[in-house]
C-alpha cells in the first residue's frame, strides 16, 4: 500500500516565542536599508546592529541580560559609518567581525562577561575595499580566516592573525554581491549576485567552478547557501515576482534538482540551514513568519514541514549555533527575531515524551575547535569541522585571546595578491628593506622641516599683520 504521509521525525516541529520577560527590550534596531540579518548569536552573546548617530554601532548582550536594556548600555562603536553586517567567530565566542559603510572590516574582542564600557578600539582594522562592506563571513574550519564582500564587487579573504588580505577576487562579479556562503569544509564559496547569477568559486585557485545564469528570473535579491552534501540552495523571485526556492547540483547547474514557488510577498528570504537535521528555515524580511523545510534524497527533495506565524513583522533574525541549544527540551533551533524596538527569542522544538537524550535529534555537531590554522588553509589543506557530542550539554571552554601579529608595514605594505601564487611571494632581503626604511625616514624628516619653516613664516606674517592692525586702530 502507498504511504500517504511522508514519515519524518521533524513533521511536528513547532515554534514558540518566549515570554515577555525573556525578551531584550527597548533596543533601537538599525534602519539602514541593507538585506542582512542585523543580528548574530552564539552560546554566550547576542549582537544586534542598532541606530547610532555619527557612525555605526552594535550592541553585544550576554544571553542572560534579558528585560529592558538601558539607553546608556555600552556599545561597540568604532565604525565611522553604519554597520551593515556582523558575524561571530565560530572558534572563539568572544570575537566578532563587523563590516560597515565606512569601507572597513573590524574585528573585536568582547570581554568574557560582556561590555562594561563602550568599545571603540578593534583588535584589528582590515582595509582593502573601496566601497561599503556589506558581508562578513568567518571560515567554518580554519582559525582566523575571514571573508568580506563589498559594493566594489570584490571578495577579500583575510588572515586576521596578521591583518593581511591574502586573496582578492575582484574580477569575478560584474554587479553587486547579495551574499556569500562557505561550504562545509571551507574549500569553496557560493555567491548570489545582482546579475542573477549563482557562482561556485574555488577561492584559493581563484576560479569559478560552476555558475548558473538567471537562477531566478526576478530582479529582486537572491540568496545562495551551501548544504552539507555539496548541493546549493537558493531563494529568489520569479519573473512574476513570486518568491521561489531552488536546489542545485554544482556539477550540473543546467536544471535545478527542485524548484518551488511560494507566495507573492516582496521581502527577501533569508535562509538558515542546520546541517545536522537537514532543515532549512526561511525568514522573510518584513514577514511575520518562519517557514521550514526538510531536504532529503527523495523527490521532491525539498519537503515543506510547517510555518511559525506571529503578529509582528521581523526586521532581522539571529540564529543560534547547535551547541547553544537546550538538548533536554528537544530544542532543535533558536531564533532571535528583531522587532522595531526589541529582540524576541523563538524556540523550535520536536515534541517528545521521553526526558532522555535524543541522539537521533542531536548527532555530533560542529564544535568550537578549529580544524586548521590559517596558514595551512592558505597553503591548500582542507579539513571537516571538528565534531562534539551534545549528550551532556555544551559547556563553553576558556577562549584564548585573539592575537594579531602585524607584519612590519614599512617593510612591505600588504597587498592583496591577484592571480598569483600566494605562498611563494618573494621576501625582501633585510638590506634592501633597511635602505628603504632609511630613505623613507629621510623623506619624513624633510617634510617635518618644511612644515616647521612654513609655520615660522606664517608666525612672522601674523605678527606683522597684528602690528599693522594696532597702528590702524590707534
Amino acid at each position: 500500500m502507498r504511504r500517504v504521509v511522508r514519515q519524518s521525525k521533524f513533521r511536528h516541529v513547532f515554534g514558540q516565542a518566549v515570554k515577555n520577560d525573556q525578551c531584550y527590550d527597548d533596543i533601537r534596531v538599525s534602519r539602514v536599508t541593507w538585506d542582512s540579518s542585523f543580528c548574530a548569536v552564539n552560546p554566550r552573546f547576542v549582537a544586534i546592529i542598532i541606530e547610532a548617530s555619527g557612525g555605526g554601532a552594535f550592541l553585544v548582550l550576554p544571553l542572560h541580560k534579558t528585560g529592558r536594556i538601558d539607553k546608556s548600555y555600552p556599545t561597540v562603536c568604532g565604525h565611522t559609518g553604519p554597520v551593515l553586517d556582523i558575524d561571530w567567530c565560530p572558534h572563539n565566542d568572544q570575537v566578532i567581525a563587523s563590516g560597515s559603510e565606512d569601507c572597513t572590516v573590524m574585528v573585536w574582542q568582547i570581554p568574557e562577561n560582556g561590555l562594561t564600557l563602550s568599545l571603540t578600539e578593534p583588535v584589528v582594522i582590515l582595509e582593502g575595499h573601496s566601497k561599503r562592506v556589506g558581508i562578513v563571513a568567518w571560515h567554518p574550519t580554519a582559525r582566523n580566516v575571514l571573508l568580506s564582500a563589498g559594493c566594489d564587487n570584490a571578495i577579500i579573504i583575510w588572515n586576521v592573525g596578521t591583518g593581511e588580505a591574502l586573496i582578492n577576487l575582484d574580477d569575478m562579479h560584474s554587479d553587486m554581491i547579495y551574499n556569500v556562503s562557505w561550504n562545509r569544509n571551507g574549500s569553496l564559496i557560493c555567491t548570489a549576485s545582482k546579475d542573477k547569477k549563482v557562482r561556485v568559486i574555488d577561492p584559493r585557485k581563484q576560479e569559478i567552478v560552476a555558475e548558473k545564469e538567471k537562477a531566478h528570473e526576478g530582479a529582486r535579491p537572491m540568496r545562495a547557501i551551501f548544504l552539507a552534501d555539496g548541493n546549493v540552495f537558493t531563494t529568489g523571485f520569479s519573473r512574476m515576482s513570486e518568491r521561489q526556492l531552488a536546489l542545485w547540483n554544482p556539477k550540473n547547474m543546467q536544471e535545478p534538482i527542485a524548484l518551488h514557488e511560494m507566495d507573492t510577498s516582496n521581502g527577501v528570504l533569508l535562509p538558515f540551514y542546520d546541517p545536522d537535521t537537514s532543515i532549512i528555515y526561511l525568514c522573510g524580511k518584513g514577514d511575520s513568519s518562519i517557514r521550514y523545510f526538510e531536504i532529503t534524497d527523495e523527490s521532491p527533495y525539498v519537503h515543506y514541514l510547517n510555518t511559525f506565524s506571529s503578529k509582528e513583522p521581523q526586521r532581522g533574525m539571529g540564529y543560534m549555533p547547535k551547541r547553544g541549544l537546550d538538548v533536554n527540551k528537544c530544542e532543535i533551533a533558536r531564533f532571535f527575531k528583531l522587532h522595531e524596538r526589541k529582540c524576541e527569542p523563538i524556540i523550535m522544538t520536536v515534541p517528545r515524551k521521553s526526558d532522555l537524550f535524543q541522539d537521533d535529534l542531536y548527532p555530533d555537531t560542529a564544535g568550537p575547535e578549529a580544524a586548521l590554522e590559517a596558514e595551512e588553509w592558505f597553503e591548500g589543506k582542507n579539513a571537516d569541522p571538528v565534531l562534539i557530542s551534545l549528550k551532556h550539554g555544551y559547556i563553553p571552554g576558556k577562549n584564548r585571546d585573539l592575537k594579531v601579529v602585524k607584519k612590519n608595514i614599512l617593510d612591505s605594505k600588504p597587498t592583496a595578491n591577484k592571480k598569483c601564487d600566494l605562498i611563494s611571494v618573494p621576501k625582501k632581503t633585510p638590506d634592501t628593506a633597511s635602505v628603504q626604511n632609511e630613505a623613507k625616514l629621510d623623506e619624513i624628516l624633510k617634510e617635518i622641516k618644511s612644515i616647521k619653516d612654513t609655520i615660522c613664516n606664517q608666525d612672522e606674517r601674523i605678527s606683522k599683520l597684528e602690528q599693522q592692525m594696532a597702528k590702524i586702530a590707534a
